[in-house]
């Protein structure tokens, strides 16, 4: 049994992300009560798997009929603001896949109403309810590292679904907010601002060099931290290699994540090279339920909340625009 009391969920959304990791953490919480979806088979598909008693293919029909508290917006980005405002609006509490808006104008509406209902709202962001981060962060606050010299971001893979393929939309821009660096870059930007603070400035390239879509498959970026410590970051939808690695460089130690998620974490201080021993759950969206199901039962603030997710977007808009422009961005 869960650790927490239970939240009842209703999961908008039952696609490729919501199979694979949101629906199972909502049931293992024991608090998936209803599916939305218009696709009406895979709606009832999901809630039929996971013994959700309620079907609805129509999210204003949802929020009129439904039980739940709490709703999971697992639906493409483009709809990700205006539905999470639909949501607080309606009394509920929402828990919105990211990145939380198209860009940070979009993003914004959704923060305003987080902030006239009160209700816990928070944006997917899940490695912050994560082990490592934890970590990292206490690192950062007991001053291990000494001063921040460098970080480094590194993504790439293969992605080129075809036009008929569900998943084509994360290729559009009009419903995706981007590419690589919207779909992946995002989580590594919220994790860097999550442990490092928002970046001064910010010099950028995106590129579509390989694929035959619109957005970018190829983005090479210069942050620059507060402290002045540069951050190079490097995303790539276009080599069927694979990489995806997180470093923070200090005067004293460093740490690198290597794989980003599932793999060793490495701590050097000095020149004595440690591989640490950091859990990771079996589906990382379940840290992440559990903790916005505190949040609604304490009426605490979500690991990930709408206005800290908001600053991705904006981090994001600055690339895009430096990208644009030819120019470094301020920000």
């Amino acid at each position: 049994m869960p650790g927490y009391d239970t939240t009842n969920w209703l999961l908008v959304g039952a696609g490729d992300i919501a199979g694979k990791r949101v629906a199972p953490a909502l049931a293992a919480s024991g608090g998936l009560v209803a599916v939305c979806d218009v696709v009406r088979e895979r709606a009832e598909q999901t809630a039929a798997r996971h013994g959700a008693p309620e079907v609805y293919h129509d999210l204003d029909e949802a929020l009129t009929g439904t039980s739940a508290e709490a709703v999971y917006l697992a639906t493409p980005v483009f709809l990700h603001a205006r539905q999470a405002r639909q949501v607080l609006e309606s009394g509920r509490h929402v828990l919105v896949e990211k990145p939380l808006g198209l860009d940070a104008a979009d993003a914004r509406q959704a923060v305003e109403a987080a902030q006239r209902t009160g209700l816990a709202a928070g944006c997917a962001y899940f490695r912050r309810c994560s082990a490592r981060y934890a970590q990292a962060k206490q690192m950062i606050d007991r001053g291990e590292f000494g001063r921040i010299v460098l970080v480094r971001l590194t993504y790439f893979s293969w992605f080129n679904p075809a036009p008929d393929d569900p998943k084509y939309w994360r290729v559009v821009p009009s419903k995706s907010g981007g590419g690589v660096l919207a779909d992946m870059g995002s989580h590594m930007f919220d994790t860097l601002i999550g442990l490092l603070g928002m970046p001064a400035k910010v010099y950028a390239e995106t590129k579509t060099l390989v694929q035959p879509y619109e957005a970018e498959d190829s983005a090479a970026i210069l942050m620059e931290l507060p402290g002045g410590a540069p951050v190079v970051a490097g995303f790539g939808w276009n080599s069927r290699t694979w990489a995806h690695e997180f470093e923070i460089v200090g005067t004293e130690a460093k740490l690198k994540w290597f794989p980003y998620d599932s793999g060793k974490v490495i701590k050097t201080v000095g020149r004595e090279i440690q591989e640490l021993e950091v859990p990771n759950p079996d589906n990382v969206h379940q840290p992440l339920v559990e903790d916005f199901a505190r949040a609604v039962r304490d009426g605490a603030t979500p690991a990930a909340p709408l206005a800290e997710a908001l600053k991705t977007n904006i981090l994001l808009d600055a690339i895009y625009r430096s990208s644009r422009e030819g120019k470094e961005i301020r920000l």
